[in-house]
């Protein structure tokens, strides 16, 4: 019987590939986050939300058509995939609020606290145990939080409140799609789309903006982006393992400063940066912690 595993040699290759991957992802999602706080200057965001969703499910037809509609229609727990593409569509919803109003790093900075959120409410609600170095870092990075919105300066404002909340609901996200692990993902996908498809033709109208052809293309390409940057994550786990791979999502900060900067001459102020530091630093400890028990569950079994 042939050995089917991959040589050594080739096993750091495809690290590479998967470390290049998740760079590519990240900066796909930058650019999406500066097209999108290009054009919210002009569009409502329920339009934004309109156009681009017509554009990821135009890109999703083919792979509904192939595991046929009604394996996306109809699951087990509806009310649970409704409340998750509901978090899904307000948190790009606020996000695109909050960056009309701040610097892309600063909305980004809230963002990469989502780890953190993320294991807060996998202990409330998955009842996940945490020993204490987990709990410090989740500490640790509330204090980062807390430096980055300053709630006792000038710079707390309520678009830092969206752009929280926005953390918030994209932690929600991730623990529904715990929760639905077993999902086929074009179902995930599509409920997500169709969420925001339903938002953006309900609040659309109310203010809508005909866009020239050149805006329209770029409000198209906000979802086949979006799509795009998700692929190439996935790819990214596939190739690599997550452990390699997954702390390089935190080039978007760099990318976020670097971009706001080009584009729009935001310069982030010290607090964020400060706070930006921890909360990555927290972050990347409780990855780490979480491969380490892994390790140790999957030695005990």
């Amino acid at each position: 019987m042939s050995d089917s595993r991959p040589a050594p040699d080739a096993l750091p290759d495809r690290a590479l590939a998967g470390i290049g991957l998740m760079l590519a992802a990240m900066f796909a999602f930058s650019l999406n986050d500066v097209m999108g706080k290009w054009l919210v200057a002009t569009y409502g965001v329920a339009q934004i939300l309109l156009i681009r969703s017509f554009a990821a499910a135009a890109m999703l037809a083919p792979a509904i058509h192939r595991i046929g509609w009604r394996a996306v229609v109809f699951q087990d727990r509806p009310w649970l995939h409704a409340v998750r593409a509901l978090c899904s569509t307000a948190e790009v919803a606020f996000f695109y609020w909050a960056v009309i109003y701040l610097p892309l790093a600063d909305a980004v900075a809230f963002y990469l606290a989502g780890p953190i959120f993320v294991t807060l409410f996998a202990i409330v609600f998955l009842k996940e145990q945490v020993g204490w170095r987990r709990w410090l870092a989740i500490v640790i990075g509330f204090v980062g939080v807390l430096i980055a919105v300053n709630p006792t300066g000038e710079s707390f404002t309520w678009p830092a409140l969206i752009a929280l909340s926005g953390t918030i609901l994209f932690a929600g996200l991730n623990i529904l799609t715990r929760m639905l692990a077993n999902t086929n993902e074009v179902a995930l996908v599509s409920w997500q789309v169709a969420s925001a498809l339903a938002f953006g033709l309900l609040v659309a109208p109310f203010r809508w903006v005909t866009p020239s052809l050149a805006d329209f293309l770029a409000l198209c390409l906000l979802g086949i982006v979006a799509n795009l940057a998700h692929m190439g994550v996935n790819r990214a786990l596939k190739y690599a393992p997550a452990a390699v791979v997954v702390p390089y999502q935190y080039t978007l900060i760099v990318w976020a400063v670097v971009l706001g900067y080009l584009f729009f001459g935001d310069i982030p102020r010290a607090n964020v940066v400060i706070g930006s530091i921890i909360i990555v630093a927290a972050g990347l400890y409780i990855f780490m912690r979480e491969q380490a028990r892994a390790k140790e569950n999957a030695r005990k079994a």
